[in-house]
């Protein structure tokens, strides 16, 4: 555990980090060959903490660019690269039951400004009781930055991230680190970077992409619960869905799946915290192996309407569809 930090009972928090250091050489006529194992030494060492990564708690974090440099009026991709220890992981924009996804404040050269996060696709972490969205071992959060067309095209820029992070397993510890990295500013065109061009395409097949325009999705909500429909036009054998917003649905409830000719039903039962009325879910749906798709659906609603039968009144089983609105 590092010094300052402290466990917590999956709680959402942030807390504390980290440091190291090296030393040196002799005189006389061994001075050249020292001085040259000095400097390899000191390459080494240099090399190695680079490939290591700043750490947090059961892991390292490193920031890392897709291009060699930066330009005035282009956008490159940076990434948070997470190396964690086995057992341990950490969350999804949406935590699911317990936990907090990384808090990231950057310090960039002037001119320059970042997007959102591109969060790769969340697995189920947790027990019966309890649900976690996150990811375990090796993952890496993609972040664009675009630099303006007024931005100065001499010398070097520093970009750098304050990076607050929960890492949890049984226990959450709380962990803080600084990362940065050292870019050109030139005025052509960015060269990507071939060190590290297997990390982003990795990363990338991690995204989820966006549901195919030929899907039809539906979803309606009942008493207690959502029932997602999808025709896909091809049979799966199991989705999962990850919501992207908290307090809508039960985490850890089952999520009941039924195969339908083309496509599937998925019944989601509502959260105990979800107070008022959604309009749309949002969310991921993982296909059997198959990748993440984001969806946004609206959401219509089942209601008792009243339909005369003959003579009289019957409220019961006729059932209508509405927008809410």
């Amino acid at each position: 555990m590092n010094p300052g930090s402290h466990p917590t009972t999956r709680s959402r928090s942030t807390g504390s980090c980290v440091k190291a250091d090296m030393r040196r050489r002799c005189s006389s006529l061994a001075l050249n060959s020292a001085l040259a194992l000095g400097a390899g030494l000191l390459l080494f060492v240099a090399n190695s903490k680079a490939a290591e990564g700043t750490p947090i708690p059961h892991g390292t974090l490193e920031l890392v660019a897709e291009n060699q440099s930066i330009a005035a009026g282009h956008t490159i991709h940076l990434g948070l690269h997470f190396q964690l220890e086995k057992g341990w992981h950490i969350y999804w924009v949406n935590p699911g039951d317990s936990g907090e996804p990384p808090r990231l404040k950057w310090r960039l050269p002037p001119g320059a400004s970042v997007g959102e996060v591109a969060w790769p696709t969340p697995r189920r972490l947790g027990t019966s009781t309890i649900v976690d969205f996150g990811y375990e071992d090796d993952v890496m959060l993609i972040v664009p930055m675009h630099a303006a067309a007024s931005m100065a095209t001499q010398g070097l820029a520093q970009v750098g991230a304050e990076v607050k992070v929960l890492v949890c397993r049984e226990m959450c510890i709380p962990g803080k680190a600084q990362v940065s990295l050292t870019l050109p500013v030139k005025s052509q065109a960015p060269v990507p970077d071939a060190r590290n061009a297997d990390l982003f395409a990795t990363a990338r097949k991690a995204l989820p992409r966006a549901a195919p325009a030929s899907w039809r999705i539906s979803v309606t909500e009942a008493k207690d619960s959502f029932l997602l429909s999808a025709n896909l036009g091809r049979n799966v054998p199991h989705v999962e869905f990850f919501p992207a917003a908290e307090s809508q649905i039960q985490d850890a409830a089952p999520q009941q799946f039924i195969a339908m000719a083309g496509g599937f039903r998925l019944t989601l039962r509502k959260s105990d915290q979800l107070l008022k009325p959604i309009e749309r879910l949002k969310g991921v749906l993982v296909l059997a192996g198959d990748r993440g798709y984001v969806i946004d659906v609206p959401v219509t609603k089942v209601v008792a309407v009243r339909r005369d039968v003959g003579d009289g009144i019957n409220l019961a089983d006729s059932l209508k569809e509405v927008m809410l609105k």
